[in-house]
């Protein structure tokens, strides 16, 4: 890898700006804070340096760079990272070889690749004459066949199994994995959609029925290593960066609604698969927008999942509004039967959610019932409470008072008992850190590494003192450091991120002592301080060793020569060696 190209680009960004587009920073002092997008966060702790350009997460230690935060938050490699800032500062990076980081599951990625390659050419032969036919009358062409990769699964048990067998795979892990059962391919004769992690990589598919057969519509891949139906939103990885330049996200159902609005232009679409919505699924969203629309199938099933998942998101702080599509429609057969200009004017008009919530009570309420009634008003209230604009809370109240012919002040007094109750906000950013015990020598060996990372003079001094560091991944950042100044001439600790990206060991501990509390600059006189702490643990490291030695010896003078170098170890003679 070019780290001088990486390290260009890297210096041609602002890493506040970056950060910013995709969660709220607030400036507070000469840094930036924000909600961590990488644990589940209620008060801002993601500290985001512009002079340092790097991030910091006090409560998960979350730390990095700009490449660093755009590998975890998009879920991409760092070519993917590299070359998404160099299109945005105008560099061409090329070519660039960066080495793959190797993973367990490497193999069942490979083979859903093959599937997928395999299930395509099926679809294209004359074996897949039927199955095109099918998928016309379905209205869809070729453009949307190759842009969602559909494929074919031929009516074969064996077909697919024997493919992968013949490349090596083995049959428990393609068992394991949901492309075989009982030995024999999972899908036969029918059409198949393939399912995408967050980078973009198949690990599913969806396979549906099309010659009338008696068999269950859809068949999906069973959860397995690399297949987390909770943990995955359809289309995510394309809808990310239209979601960015439309600033909000389209929640649907299933994925044939996601693949016809993308067939009409709306590609900033995810699908839930399902009706229910995961802790981890609202994280994506929150990563893709704070700007949700809900648009759900017309049905009541459909309806009464779009007040629970509404309720989610709410929770969370994003803001939600929601289209209301006539029963039985969903997305793909509303755009069949109403086209592309009358589909985006629902999603252009979409209420916000509270008011579909609020028409939702009603529908249930007898108004002949005084009792209903004001539990219907009471139950309105209580939603308005929760809006934060006054403006709309005070519309809702004089159209309450109206509807139900009740003094404005009577309702105002009770929506402010309501808001009374709840907890307040704190506006102020607090910064809650994770506690982790060090002892005073650990606390002394890291605080030494961040000094020789903020000043470049203290790298030679550490070298020229022949520190011993106790541990192997602290040998390997001094190391690294060491090598990098040589090298550059000086330490930035944005670029030594990008430098050291691919050594996890390093990483691990230069995220630990960056989101440590540690002093950036030392004089001479404090360093030679942190030293001789260090030299008194590794003078108890020695004792400790020499004891257990001493332990173990049984010859008397030899025992009477090891007492005597721990007696001169305590005493701190030198001449001890």
């Amino acid at each position: 890898m070019n780290n001088n190209l990486a390290n260009e680009i890297r210096s041609k960004v602002d890493i506040v700006d970056v950060i910013g587009e995709r969660i709220p920073l607030v400036a507070k002092g000469k840094n930036f804070f924000g909600v961590c997008p990488f644990h589940d966060d209620s008060n801002p702790s993601m500290c985001v340096s512009r002079e340092k350009q790097i991030y910091t997460c006090f409560s998960c230690h979350a730390t990095g760079n700009v490449y660093t935060f755009l590998m975890n938050y998009e879920h991409i490699d760092f070519k993917d990272a590299l070359k998404y800032l160099g299109d945005k500062v105008g560099v061409d990076v090329g070519v660039v070889n960066v080495a793959k980081k190797s993973s367990k599951y490497d193999n069942y990625y490979d083979a859903y690749n093959l599937s997928l390659k395999y299930y395509q050419n099926n679809l294209n032969s004359t074996l897949g004459k039927n199955a095109r036919e099918y998928l016309k009358t379905r209205k869809i062409d070729e453009k949307i066949i190759k842009e969602f990769e559909i494929g074919l699964s031929l009516d074969k048990r064996d077909d697919l199994t024997n493919l992968l067998l013949n490349k090596k795979y083995d049959l428990v892990s393609l068992n394991r994995i949901g492309l075989s059962v009982d030995n024999h391919d999972t899908y036969i004769n029918r059409i198949m959609f393939p399912l995408y992690d967050a980078s973009g990589k198949v690990v599913g598919f969806s396979g549906r029925i099309y010659d009338n057969s008696s068999q269950n519509k859809y068949l999906n891949t069973k959860e397995t290593p690399i297949f987390k139906k909770g943990e995955m939103l359809y289309h995510y990885h394309i809808a990310k960066e239209y979601a960015r330049s439309e600033k909000s996200i389209i929640v649907m159902e299933g994925f044939m609604d996601v693949i016809r609005a993308s067939s009409i232009g709306i590609k900033n679409t995810v699908a839930l698969m399902g009706t229910a919505l995961t802790k981890e699924q609202i994280g994506l969203i929150k990563r893709l927008s704070h700007n949700v629309i809900l648009c759900l199938d017309g049905d009541n099933p459909g309806q009464h999942a779009m007040l629970s998942i509404g309720d989610s998101l709410l929770e969370q702080g994003l803001d939600v509004k929601a289209v209301v599509l006539p029963d039985p429609d969903d997305p793909d057969t509303y755009i069949l039967n109403n086209g592309k200009e009358r589909f985006m004017g629902l999603i252009s008009s979409a209420i916000n959610f509270s008011d579909f919530k609020m028409e939702k009570l009603k529908e249930t309420v007898d108004f002949r019932s005084d009792e209903e009634k004001a539990d219907y008003i009471n139950k309105v209230l209580a939603e308005t409470a929760k809006l934060d604009d006054p403006i709309r809370r005070e519309v809702v109240l004089k159209r309450l008072a109206k509807e139900f012919d009740i003094g404005y002040n009577t309702l105002e007094m009770r929506i402010n008992s309501i808001l009374s109750e709840k907890p307040k906000k704190n506006d102020n950013i607090t910064i809650k850190k994770k506690i982790v015990k060090k002892d005073k020598y650990r606390k002394a060996y890291e605080q030494i590494i961040y000094f020789m990372l903020n000043n470049d003079w203290v790298i030679s001094q550490v070298e020229k003192e022949r520190l011993i560091f106790p541990t192997e991944e602290m040998r390997a950042i001094c190391s690294e450091i060491n090598y990098y100044y040589k090298k550059y001439g000086n330490i930035n600790v944005a670029d030594f991120y990008t430098y050291v990206q691919d050594k996890e060991n390093v990483l691990r501990l230069l995220n630990d002592i960056l989101a440590g509390s540690y002093s950036e600059s030392t004089t001479k006189e404090e360093l030679f301080l942190y030293f001789k702490v260090v030299r008194e643990y590794c003078t108890k490291q020695e004792i400790k060793r020499l004891t257990n030695v001493m332990k173990k010896e049984v010859d008397p003078i030899e025992q009477a020569k090891i007492v005597e170098k721990i007696r001169k170890l305590r005493l701190g003679d030198s001449e001890n060696g």
